[in-house]
């Protein structure tokens, strides 16, 4: 998440799977498709960057509009931070009716095909001692203090190394509104405060890309569970698999535009032999 909204982005999805055992359909259940088919209705964040906000200027929201304009109908925004009761809230309640940066598995949703395979990065200071670090196993990291946040993936394999005692935590699940644990991770890799940060690629590469004091590597060589990597998907309701179908053929259709929308975001892709395809800079 993985985002976050900090890697929905990892666990930022774990709102979604908190509120798996209550909303998810009964094994075999169809649900009736209350697609809007007008309209274009997306459920989004209204301050997540890079993601999605209100002025349109995440890659999400660039992504919606390829989409709007494959489908030929107008686009139409329901808003809601990504934090505990963003389904339930939003596709729950049948307010819109796609969530496009979903982590493939992730229940309640339906899932469509991937539109990306992602992974964390390492953020540390351009030029300095652990400039060029690309695995949490490295010894240059020992000793060092690395921030990460709290409840992630990387914070598993930074106990697995030995790298932990040290550690920053940072928040997982906020509203960015108020808040952003991202941005002030890539601050305190610039002062000094933590030597080196570990953050979801589609939230740290963008502001890496920014920033002429940093420097940052996609984490693909990490062995052992939980996984770096991750398929992220658009998410729909669950029985709504003609809906589905529809985005699958549009993912597929659009794949180099959505390509290009995310490599200018700074957003590092991975294939599926692992090898990076966009580093996040």
């Amino acid at each position: 998440m993985p985002n976050g909204a900090a890697a929905r982005r990892l666990a930022g999805f774990a709102a979604a799977l908190a509120l798996a055992a209550g909303l998810a359909s009964p094994a075999g259940a169809q649900t009736s498709d209350l697609v809007n088919r007008a309209t274009l209705r997306v459920c989004a964040d209204p301050a997540d960057m890079p993601l999605s906000n209100e002025k349109g200027e995440g890659y999400e929201n660039k992504i919606a509009e390829l989409l709007a304009k494959d489908l030929g109908v107008p686009l139409a925004y329901t808003w809601f931070p990504q934090a505990t009761g963003f389904y339930r809230m939003t596709l729950g309640i049948k307010r819109c009716d796609v969530v496009l940066g979903v982590s493939q598995g992730a229940d309640p949703y339906l899932n469509t095909n991937a539109f990306m395979r992602t992974t964390s990065i390492i953020v540390t200071k351009k030029g300095g001692e652990l400039d060029g670090v690309d695995q949490l196993s490295d010894p240059k990291l020992q000793g060092k203090r690395v921030g990460v946040t709290a409840g992630t993936p990387a914070a598993s394999h930074l106990i697995r190394n030995g790298l932990m005692a040290r550690a920053k935590p940072y928040s997982l699940t906020v509203d960015r509104r108020y808040e952003s644990p991202v941005e002030q991770m890539l601050k305190d890799v610039e002062s000094g405060d933590v030597d080196a940060a570990i953050i979801w690629g589609p939230l740290g590469g963008y502001y890496v890309k920014q920033s002429s004091a940093l420097s940052s590597i996609p984490l693909v060589k990490e062995k052992g569970q939980p996984p770096m990597i991750y398929r992220m998907t658009f998410g729909v309701r669950p029985g709504e698999d003609n809906w589905k179908h529809r985005l699958n053929e549009f993912i597929s259709k659009h794949q180099a535009d959505i390509d290009k929308i995310l490599s200018d975001y700074g957003v590092p892709l991975v294939d599926e032999q692992d090898n990076v395809k966009q580093a996040a800079k």
